[in-house]
């Protein structure tokens, strides 16, 4: 009688057990020849809707926005082609769901560093593009889909007294070794992929920002 309960404990602690979230990929309904048919197709007409949503710097901007009503599932989508919605540009990683690499909202800048294989840099913070990293070198600048990653940071302590916040505080850039992310407790509050303009010459691909522009990040 013991045995069988306690097989029934465990069956029953397995079937209870949290399910670890699946890695995204740069694909299907996410790839860079996805549209918003495709995002309806897949995900439903009635957890799909386009249309302006907030920038940076106050602006606002068009996109796609899926399980608009689930905070824990909800992403956008930004497109290459915004008259018809097609060729993804860029979208944004589901806080329960874990972004190509391994990364996932919540992790510390070392977890992400681990993760890299080696040192990055993110800008300093308290500004509209405050703890905005991306990945030049390392395993997370080379990811499976031709998609780029972008993070942002952000602190969840403050400093002691007395300290001073100068080297990661405002438009610099700060080396993820920097000991006062570790004090500050800086952790992965956004995650957004992002693909190269399709209609984009050779000559403007290879010129990085001026070829992704503000289109292409959200």
């Amino acid at each position: 009688m013991i045995q069988r309960t306690s097989a029934a404990l465990a069956a029953l602690l397995v079937a209870a057990a949290p399910v670890a979230a699946a890695e995204l990929t740069c694909s299907g309904a996410l790839g860079p020849d996805s549209s918003e048919a495709r995002l309806i197709e897949t995900y439903g007409k009635e957890n799909v809707v386009t249309g302006e949503v907030p920038g940076a710097e106050g602006e606002t901007m068009l996109a796609t926005t899926v399980f608009p009503n689930d905070e824990a599932k909800s992403f956008q989508v930004g497109w290459w082609d915004e008259e018809r919605h097609e060729q993804l540009a860029w979208f944004t990683v589901p806080t329960s769901d874990v972004a190509p690499g391994g990364v996932q909202v919540g992790q510390t800048v070392a977890e992400v560093q681990a993760l890299n294989g080696e040192p990055f840099t993110l800008l300093g913070f308290y500004w509209d593009y405050g703890g905005t990293a991306g990945f030049d070198s390392g395993k997370l600048a080379s990811l499976p889909g031709d998609c780029s990653l972008s993070l942002t940071f952000q602190p969840t302590k403050d400093l002691a007294a007395g300290v001073d916040d100068t080297p990661v505080v405002g438009d610099k850039e700060v080396s993820s070794t920097e000991p006062l992310l570790v004090d500050l407790d800086a952790r992965v509050e956004s995650i957004t992929m992002s693909y190269p303009d399709p209609n984009a010459s050779e000559e403007e691909a290879g010129g990085g920002e001026e070829a992704g522009g503000e289109t292409a990040q959200p």
